[in-house]
């Protein structure tokens, strides 16, 4: 598969720690034990989170689709294997923590990547981490397609258009409404811990301009606190096994 084909198909994983992953990492901390856990990344690319998980467990695996990511990741990471998020090699109940970090929208099949979580995740007491694409958001950032062209950027307005006319365009990436998250989580042995959204880190902005993205952060992380947050970036869903 070319480069471009699986960047659009599979998304680009966390290649750097800056502002914005460490945003996440402790707002997941708030809700999710993590010292001492079994923590399983799926879709983990490189291990970026993997690595930065290992700050407070040594019992810490990524899987990834993708065998090339994690050959790179490998060179320098142990722990990490290639595997489907809808087909776990593990046994039930290995695990404390998974994490799912902008990974479902992309999958052919995201309810069964739920159920498999939800399989290998101990009972009770188990946590399901996921972060995925808010359909509130003015932006589509994974680009879309127009007369058969992918375009890459940030798409305005996309999101807003309806479900059928949406997937034409973006075929290659999903968008979550609330309603979308709870038919994920249908007749699963899960009780809902948090589910808010969240703006983005703005690293690059920052880097850029570092008045306007620090002001950006300051507006949008209040926002948060308020209903304003439901056109935040993305959805944070925290769930326990019961």
């Amino acid at each position: 598969m070319l480069d471009a084909e699986k960047a659009i198909r599979l998304g680009h994983p966390s290649y750097v720690w800056g502002f914005g992953q460490q945003r996440r990492l402790d707002l997941v901390r708030q809700y999710a034990p993590m010292e001492g856990r079994a923590i399983l990344d799926v879709g983990c690319g490189i291990g970026t989170y993997v690595r930065a998980f290992r700050q407070f467990s040594q019992r810490v695996a990524g899987v990834d689709v993708d065998p090339a990511r994690i050959a790179e990741g490998s060179q320098t990471l142990p722990g990490l294997s290639v595997a489907s998020a809808e087909a776990l090699p593990f046994l039930d109940g290995s695990f404390d923590v998974v994490f799912s970090h902008e990974v479902l929208e992309h999958l052919p099949d995201d309810r069964q990547a739920v159920v498999e979580a939800v399989r290998v995740l101990r009972r009770p007491g188990g946590h399901l981490v996921v972060f995925v694409p808010n359909r509130g958001y003015p932006f589509e950032t994974h680009g879309m397609y127009w007369r058969d062209q992918y375009r890459f950027g940030n798409i305005p307005l996309v999101n807003y258009l309806p479900t059928r006319w949406r997937n034409w365009f973006c075929p290659h990436v999903r968008a979550y409404t609330g309603r979308d998250l709870q038919r994920l989580l249908e007749g699963l042995p899960v009780r809902v811990v948090v589910h808010t959204q969240i703006f983005a880190g703005y690293d690059k902005l920052v880097r850029q301009s570092p008045w306007l993205g620090r002001l950006l952060r300051a507006i949008t992380y209040r926002l948060e606190r308020t209903p304003a947050r439901c056109v935040g970036l993305s959805h944070l869903l925290v769930v326990e096994t019961t």
